[in-house]
């Protein structure tokens, strides 16, 4: 599905946030090994968390294109975990804050249920292994989170890590993927302030932002939305939809010159 994701986004940006039933179909169709017709795919993407909806019958649009970033829901995540790599370890607690119109409406927080936890984890989290007993069941966790994201933009502080940690655990318990539009606030922040570093333990004092705990789920998200509200006082002019914030947090220095000069 993410080659869906991926080509339905590029087309979507080219023809203004909005496709025709034709070249929606030819992609979803194309793009997928699902034997599944269209209006099927269609539901899968939406339940997967793409921002994809109906504008009029044979017309579909990119809802990120036509949201102002300010009114656009953001889902800041922030996942502990007993290991790198999601093929051999797990994830052992996640927070999570749902954020609109600069302002945190939703919070998630749980721990996971894990069987081994390594020492150096523990040093690292605080997170001892009795906290860890009855707690959700890792399919149990995950559901609630994708239940609780919902088709937010999916934010966190070196997303393609939580992200790509959380798509293949989504995958493994049968919940399919990740089709949220993704943001990350280490990108963000390189082109939106000057800071030495972009570490979010840097930014925490930087900032000045008072959390009590980093390396834990709950603690870390909420930083990682302090760095983007920080981020979002300096946004310029010509960055109006979500869509857009998206795009100029991962454009490059000539591309964002351009664009200024283009809007004015």
């Amino acid at each position: 599905m993410q080659k869906v994701f991926e080509e339905l986004t590029h087309a979507f940006r080219k023809h203004k946030g909005v496709l025709t039933q034709e070249q929606y179909e030819h992609i979803a169709i194309r793009h997928t090994t699902l034997l599944e017709d269209a209006d099927t795919i269609f539901i899968l993407l939406q339940a997967s968390g793409y921002p994809i909806s109906q504008r009029e019958e044979k017309l579909y649009q990119l809802d990120t294109y036509f949201t102002p970033y300010y009114e656009q829901r953001y889902c800041v995540v922030d996942i502990e975990t007993n290991g790198s790599k999601p093929g051999d370890s797990q994830v052992i607690e996640i927070g999570a804050v749902l954020v609109q119109n600069g302002q945190i409406i939703d919070r998630f927080e749980t721990f996971v249920e894990c069987a081994f936890l390594p020492e150096y984890i523990t040093k690292i989290t605080g997170i001892e292994p009795q906290d860890l007993i009855g707690a959700p069941s890792r399919k149990e966790a995950l559901t609630k989170l994708r239940h609780f994201m919902g088709d937010a933009v999916f934010v966190a502080h070196n997303a393609n890590f939580d992200y790509t940690f959380l798509g293949a655990s989504f995958e493994r318990f049968g919940l399919g993927n990740i089709g949220n539009p993704k943001l990350c606030t280490i990108d963000l922040a390189r082109r939106t302030f000057e800071c030495e570093r972009y570490g979010l333990s840097y930014l925490i004092d930087f900032l000045g932002i008072d959390m009590a705990t980093h390396h834990r789920a709950y603690s870390d998200a909420y930083c990682a939305y302090q760095v983007m509200r920080k981020s979002c006082e300096t946004i310029p002019e010509y960055v109006s939809s979500a869509d857009d914030l998206i795009v100029f947090s991962t454009s490059s220095r000539k591309e964002r010159k351009k664009q200024g000069e283009s809007s004015r």
